[in-house]
């Protein structure tokens, strides 16, 4: 999932190109982008979408960012959107983890009444101060949790921290990576407003990607390309992972802990990411499965 676009929810017209795009997931979004008076329609309009044939055959990644939990929209969110091929549920603002397991419980409900086989996912946005406190209380919270996806305008933008302060950015990205990773789960990087600064969206997501993030979300088309290239394993890393994952295949068969490939003493955490960065590659088409 190197990107996601968002998609309103009441913009129906666009969903056919999202499906249709570049981007690896899609993201029909209920909350911030959908107004006070059109959330019912947003809701109806995204039910009938992922019940439809176009969603029901799409390869791609379906998510569905609902409102929070202290709306009054959240109940009726999840029961009309938990459908079959809707792989991630995302959940802004989660206060507590006791408010990731309801809305957990919530899902379970809304998969039984819908008659859905598949659990979905919950991907918890970091975006308040609490959240990003807390941020590996929460990933701990429930088996379904999937996510950790880092909303840095909610999380800055209320505090008066400049959303382009690098050292701001850095902390808050390393801070969600390490909570992501204490709970064995990705990390997903923010959405980028200025659609004008193709360079700022590409040097964020080369940051994102440094820190061991998944993938950038999008806000317009214009960015899915930079995304899918930035969190591209590259050529010269796809080959060095498969020298270290056939290295440790002959070290595990000679009983060798650590050994030297391309010059680089090699040992078990290293093994670990060439092995994750095969998967992404295979999983792309860019070497054999």
């Amino acid at each position: 999932m190197r990107s996601k676009l968002f998609v309103p929810g009441t913009r129906p017209e666009l969903f056919a190109k999202a499906l249709a795009g570049a981007a690896d997931a899609i993201s029909l979004d209920l909350e911030d982008a959908v107004s006070e008076p059109r959330k019912d329609e947003a809701r109806e309009t995204v039910r009938q979408f992922l019940e439809s044939g176009d969603a029901a055959s799409s390869r791609k990644t379906l998510i569905v960012r609902v409102n929070a939990m202290d709306t009054p929209h959240f109940e009726r969110d999840v029961a009309a959107v938990a459908r079959t091929g809707v792989q991630l549920i995302n959940l802004p603002k989660p206060q507590s983890p006791a408010h990731v397991r309801a809305a957990a419980e919530a899902i379970e409900r809304a998969e039984r009444a819908n008659g859905v086989q598949a659990p979905i996912g919950l991907l918890l946005n970091i975006e308040t101060p609490a959240a990003l406190r807390m941020a590996a209380e929460l990933a701990l919270a429930h088996p379904r949790v999937a996510g950790l996806q880092l909303g840095l305008g909610d999380l800055f933008e209320p505090l008066g921290i400049a959303r382009r302060e690098p050292s701001a950015i850095r902390q808050a990205m390393f801070a969600v990576r390490i909570a992501a990773g204490e709970a064995g789960l990705y990390a997903y990087d923010s959405a980028f407003a200025d659609i004008r600064d193709a360079e700022g969206f590409r040097a964020e997501a080369k940051l994102a990607r440094d820190l061991g993030f998944l993938g950038k979300t999008c806000i317009h088309p214009s960015q899915i390309a930079i995304a899918n290239e930035v969190f591209r394993p590259t050529d010269e890393e796809i080959a060095h992972a498969r020298k270290v994952v056939e290295a440790a295949r002959e070290a595990d068969a000679k009983g060798v802990g650590a050994y030297v490939v391309d010059g680089k003493m090699i040992d078990i955490p290293f093994v670990i990411r060439a092995r994750a960065i095969v998967e992404s590659a295979r999983s792309l088409g860019l070497i054999p499965g």
